[in-house]
């Protein structure tokens, strides 16, 4: 019996000679998904990329997973959709696709209120075409 096709991703560029390490999976959402998540929403945090050849501290690293777990938690109540993180050369980015704006991050800070505070940065831009989670795809197309 043939067993379905993995579509889970994880691959590795480099950036300045440094690995990064990109995790998504490789499947387009559905056009309704896709209309109702239109807003691009990137947790980006900085780190120093000058020990663990690029990599988070072990510390770091581990707190950045208990961020990624919040965010998850929003995930499965449908507030967001990741798209793909990546991983390396001193930055942690968490790329989710979201609907509104005012009501995910009433429910993001809700979610981080008894967790200390992250050193990130929050942007938000508006892709209704998921054009960004669809060049991530191409970059590791398989063949």
């Amino acid at each position: 019996m043939d067993q379905p096709e993995e579509l889970g991703i994880i691959g590795e560029t480099k950036e300045e000679g440094l690995p990064v390490i990109y995790k998504f999976v490789d499947e387009l959402p559905n056009q309704e998904t896709r209309d109702t998540l239109r807003w691009l929403t990137v947790f980006s945090w900085r780190y120093d990329r000058s020990i663990r050849n690029g990599m988070p501290p072990e510390d770091t690293n581990r707190q950045m997973l208990d961020l990624e777990h919040a965010v998850d938690e929003l995930e499965e109540r449908a507030l967001c959709r990741h798209a793909y993180s990546r991983t390396g050369n001193g930055l942690k980015e968490l790329v989710y696709y979201i609907a509104d704006r005012d009501e995910f991050m009433a429910e993001f800070n809700n979610a981080l209120r008894k967790q200390p505070g992250y050193p990130i940065d929050i942007k938000f831009y508006e892709d209704q075409a998921w054009e960004d989670f669809q060049k991530i795809r191409e970059l590791f197309k398989r063949t």
